[in-house]
């Protein structure tokens, strides 16, 4: 259940423990969103919550890594629209951080330890570690603070919608009947292959060399030797370790020769030799499933799971849009800074 609730909440933006989260994650995994910016302004606020500051320095943390999540979708983002996403994302996270404490929810220091503990982990040395907090113009203190405030948002969101959330049975099946579109199952072949590597640049005498141990590999089966064991001992495929197993593969996930031949066999049958860009392959094709429906047995469990997260994140919208009316809100960011 708890894997469950953290992929909820990642599916969430509007819940603070992303943003709080992800940046620490991504700060160790590669190179993290700087904050020159924050730096260069000397600190401020861009916004007030009931009160509260959200800070320069949390604001360009915040956008910094935003900008980078984007950019791995390769789109281009408006640069006005996504800061002032982010800030609203800071604004309705700090609100959700508020009635956490209102809920009398706490987070105790070891757990926040551990917190960082684990995270301190992704890097290979200490000195790094400090660099990266230097980068983020973050100390350890706040770097506690904000570990703990993400902990405490989370907490009151999987205790409040996550936990008290239930789809029925009634629900999934009426999702499933009324878009039919949605679990369209296209043909599919449970295929394996053994390949000879050829190079597009191959020569007569490479391509002659290829095509006599494909051969060779052929005559073995005939004799009745083992489809999968001749994988494992002569594939150049990485497959090769599961017998050159490639699991099932619908129309249009592999080259047409391969595809065309893979098709047009029947369960069990073993093809000629076929070639294709990549060398030459013998292709086995073990089991074939017709075009159709997604049997409901086999989808019930991740619908209702995509059924809940989609209230979640309706509850916790409309949540958010009643506090931010019940709140003194006031925002400082300047349009096109």
């Amino acid at each position: 259940m708890q894997g469950r609730q953290k992929t909820w909440m990642k599916a969430m933006a509007v819940a603070f423990a992303l943003i709080i989260l992800g940046w620490q994650t991504s700060a160790a995994e590669e190179k993290p969103a700087t904050v020159k910016d924050a730096a260069s302004a000397g600190g401020g606020n861009v916004a007030m919550v009931n009160g509260t500051p959200i800070t320069q320095a949390d604001f360009d943390r915040a956008l910094g890594f935003a900008r980078q999540q984007f950019s791995k979708t390769g789109q281009t983002a408006d640069d006005a629209q996504m800061k002032e996403g982010v800030l609203d994302q800071l604004i309705g996270g700090e609100l959700l951080y508020q009635e956490s404490k209102r809920a009398g929810i706490r987070i105790d220091e070891k757990t926040v330890d551990e917190r960082l503990d684990q995270w301190k982990k992704r890097f290979p040395n200490d000195e790094d570690y400090k660099k990266t907090l230097q980068q983020m113009n973050l100390s350890e203190a706040q770097m506690k603070s904000d570990i703990e405030k993400a902990l405490a948002t989370e907490k009151f969101v999987v205790d409040k919608f996550v936990n008290t959330t239930t789809v029925s049975e009634k629900e999934v099946k009426d999702f499933y009947d009324n878009h039919p579109d949605r679990f369209k199952r296209f043909e599919q072949v449970q295929a394996s292959h053994i390949l000879i590597k050829l190079k597009p640049d191959a020569t007569e005498s490479e391509q002659a060399e290829a095509l006599k141990k494909i051969k060779d590999i052929q005559e073995k089966l005939k004799k009745g030797e083992d489809f999968a064991e001749l994988a494992k001992a002569h594939s150049q495929c990485p497959s090769s370790s599961k017998g050159g197993d490639l699991g099932y593969i619908e129309r249009g996930q592999m080259v047409p020769p391969f595809e065309e031949a893979a098709f047009n066999m029947k369960s069990g049958e073993v093809s000629d030799i076929v070639k294709t860009q990549f060398g030459y392959h013998l292709i086995k094709v073990a089991d074939k499933k017709p075009e159709g429906m997604i049997p409901f047995d086999k989808i019930r469990e991740r619908l209702g799971q995509y059924l809940k997260q989609e209230k979640v994140q309706k509850e916790v919208s409309e949540f958010m849009d009643k506090l931010r009316k019940e709140a003194k809100v006031e925002t400082f960011l300047k349009k096109g800074s």
